[in-house]
């Protein structure tokens, strides 16, 4: 008897259920409890342990260890050696059309590669900064 998943006891029984029928045929009265044990599994979960997308940055990264790649491939993507470096170490936010050829090129979800996501401050001085600074001692 199917019966409504409300708790976690109702999870873990509909899970242990859901393993022994697996393999049933669709049509049949297995095949039906299935289906209703996997929407109702489904629903529940995603209520009480929803998975969150991961950020932009961690879904590049994981394409790139899925496809057995490394930073090279992402510069026709990115930019130079330089600029995949700074969007890969978090210096630098994709920009619309990174995004858009990481969609095109790689099939990842837009949804995910727009998402905001904490840049790291640059140390990186330039030299008019370090100027005006001297200038400031000097006075």
């Amino acid at each position: 008897m199917v019966r409504p998943v409300r708790t976690e006891r109702d999870y873990e029984v509909a899970l242990e259920r859901i393993g022994q029928i697996m393999t049933a045929r669709p049509g049949t009265p297995e095949g039906d409890e299935l289906d209703v044990l996997s929407t109702l599994v489904e629903a529940y979960e995603t209520e009480h342990h929803p998975i969150e997308a991961p950020d932009p940055i961690a879904l590049v990264e994981f394409a790139m260890e899925q496809r057995g790649v490394d930073r090279t491939e992402l510069e026709p993507l990115i930019g130079g050696r330089g600029r995949v470096s700074e969007v890969l170490n978090r210096k630098r936010a994709l920009s619309l059309g990174m995004i858009r050829r990481l969609k095109t090129e790689w099939a990842l979800p837009a949804d995910v590669l727009v998402r905001t996501y904490a840049l790291k401050k640059s140390t990186v001085r330039t030299i008019a900064h370090s100027k005006r600074k001297s200038r400031r001692s000097a006075a």
